[in-house]
């Protein structure tokens, strides 16, 4: 089982089955519970121990990771394989995926996206056609809601966590984090 929490902003905290990790922390983020996976969106020459910021495949514990780079690997976004389920966290600035991109990326249970972009954040959706999204808010509240509007969410309840125990057999769930710091 997979668990997705916010920590605000772009950050999330993730369980996948007994690995812990923090995903795209910003600068001000406090670190994560002691063995915590730090996943950055941004590669970075000397990492930290069980940090991943570049392009690439790893398996930590049963958990696929792979780092998948934008703008000649400049820029990481990850999918996750964990527990039959496959999650894939789109980093920011949010930027269309092209066919190679998309053909790593293969079939999604759940995306993660900033909303940087409304017709990129629409394309992505058409084309990942996930079973569960989860919207990410940056600092322009009127395109999140734009966003929650396509997606027939508007006015959804936000939620503390998001456990991935089944997916939805048909249509696809929109899940809005309630963010915590």
């Amino acid at each position: 089982m997979a668990t997705i929490t916010s920590r605000g902003g772009l950050t999330l905290q993730c369980t996948f089955g007994k690995t812990d990790c923090t995903i795209f922390p910003s600068a001000q983020t406090k670190p994560g519970p002691e063995g915590t996976m730090t996943l950055f969106s941004n590669p970075d020459e000397n990492p930290p121990e069980r940090t991943i910021s570049w392009p690439g495949e790893y398996d930590f514990n049963g958990i696929f990771i792979r780092g998948l780079g934008h703008k000649e690997g400049a820029q990481v976004s990850y999918i996750i394989n964990a527990d039959g389920v496959r999650c894939l966290f789109l980093s920011s600035p949010l930027h269309d995926l092209n066919d190679s991109e998309l053909e790593i990326v293969g079939d999604i249970d759940v995306l993660v996206l900033p909303v940087d972009d409304v017709k990129i954040v629409q394309h992505l959706i058409d084309v990942v056609d996930p079973r569960v999204l989860i919207p990410l808010e940056t600092k322009d509240g009127k395109m999140f809601q734009e966003v929650l509007k396509i997606c027939g969410a508007v006015g959804k309840e936000t939620v503390d966590e998001y456990k991935v125990k089944g997916l939805p057999a048909e249509g696809r769930e929109v899940v809005v984090l309630k963010a915590k710091k």
